[in-house]
């Protein structure tokens, strides 16, 4: 009695694991017939059996059937939101891991993996499109854990992350894409733009000098340093920083006329005006620079005046009228870089106040009436 007992268990057994390889088996079958809702069901049952979820076969044939149904107009209609992908990519994952890179399944899992990429990434790009962005990272992080060392996956998440505006998982992608040896201008941009946006000065400026470290004539982040430093009262140490962007960039104007502001703010005035005068040889229509000239020689000019002015009588009878003389002369050079930089910008006031001052100095009353006037109606 006792013996016949064990052969019916032994058959029952044996009789259970034949019916759960044959769910593998009616999944394929299935397959094959193009009854993929039917195979999905039977290999569904068989990856939570235990007689079935060990093996490599169940789970290659798995991500088989999603891969299919995320393919067919009909059945990917019946998947979840990135099931077509996240199921298959898991399922070819897990054949690999039970069967190694070498066995039967696993090779053929590792070149279904590789095949994968290019739909993870699809399906990234139609979540970024579609702005949701949880799930377009999701595919773009699968997407890297297929292909690694493929930085294509790795900029689009970190694009997505921004939009989602999690800076701290963008930030973390690009430097992942840093230590990966990717490079590029619009790369340390985005990181700048972070950077500017969480209004971290500090870490703004460790990204510039890592720009400026691998594109040193990159006029775009010569000019970003320049800003910062003179943002920063380090004016000293942005005319070295300007005499290289000028020489990266020799007819850029703007370059010769900050570089020209700098040198006023050390006293340094003579280098001032020729730095003033290359930017408006350079670039005629520089408002900067030409009213910059014109301020300089009307410096000039009030100084001599004030000077004949503090004069004694002798002293004044003496030298006071050429001193007035040349007065008017810098006056006269400093009218037409203001007319200039009023024609460039025809409201500014301090243009305006600046002329009607000048025509005053050289007896032009009806022109100093009319630069009063136009002051007037701007208030």
């Amino acid at each position: 009695m006792k013996k016949i007992f064990l052969t019916l268990v032994a058959a029952a057994a044996l009789h259970t694991a034949s019916a759960q390889n044959s769910a593998v088996t009616n999944a394929i079958l299935n397959q094959r017939s193009g009854l993929l809702d039917k195979a999905q069901a039977e290999i569904d049952k068989a990856i939570v059996h235990e007689k079935t979820s060990g093996k490599a076969k169940t789970w290659y044939t798995r991500g088989e059937i999603y891969e299919q149904m995320a393919a067919s107009p009909i059945y990917s209609k019946t998947l979840k939101a990135g099931e077509g992908t996240k199921v298959p990519f898991e399922s070819y994952t897990k054949a690999v891991s039970l069967d190694g890179k070498d066995g039967e399944f696993g090779k053929l899992a590792v070149q279904k993996l590789d095949n994968l990429y290019g739909l993870a990434l699809n399906a990234g790009v139609e979540g970024y499109n579609a702005k949701n962005y949880d799930a377009a990272l999701e595919s773009y992080r699968m997407a890297q854990q297929i292909r690694p060392q493929d930085t294509t996956a790795y900029l689009y998440a970190a694009y997505a992350a921004e939009a989602k505006q999690d800076f701290p998982a963008a930030k973390e992608t690009y430097n992942k894409l840093l230590a990966m040896n990717y490079k590029s201008p619009a790369l340390y941009a985005r990181m700048l733009q972070i950077a500017r946006q969480e209004k971290n000065e500090a870490e703004a400026m460790k990204v510039v000098q890592q720009a400026m470290a691998a594109y040193p004539n990159n006029k775009a982040f010569m000019l970003e340093e320049l800003n910062m430093y003179l943002s920063t009262g380090r004016g000293q140490e942005a005319i070295g920083k300007l005499e290289k962007a000028i020489a990266a960039d020799p007819t850029n104007g703007n370059l010769y006329a900050v570089l020209g502001s700098l040198y006023d703010q050390s006293k340094q005035s003579d280098k001032a005006l020729v730095a003033y005068r290359k930017a408006v040889e350079v670039d005629p229509n520089n408002f900067d620079a030409q009213f910059n000239l014109g301020v300089y020689n009307y410096n000039k000019a009030a100084d001599l005046y004030t000077k004949a002015s503090k004069m004694d009588l002798a002293t004044y009878q003496k030298s006071g009228k050429k001193f007035e003389a040349d007065g008017k002369k810098y006056f006269q050079e400093s009218l037409p870089y203001f007319e200039k930089a009023l024609q460039l910008q025809p409201n500014d006031k301090a243009v305006i106040s600046s002329l009607q001052k000048v025509y005053v100095r050289l007896n032009r009353t009806a022109d100093a009436e009319k630069m009063n006037a136009k002051l007037e109606s701007l208030k």
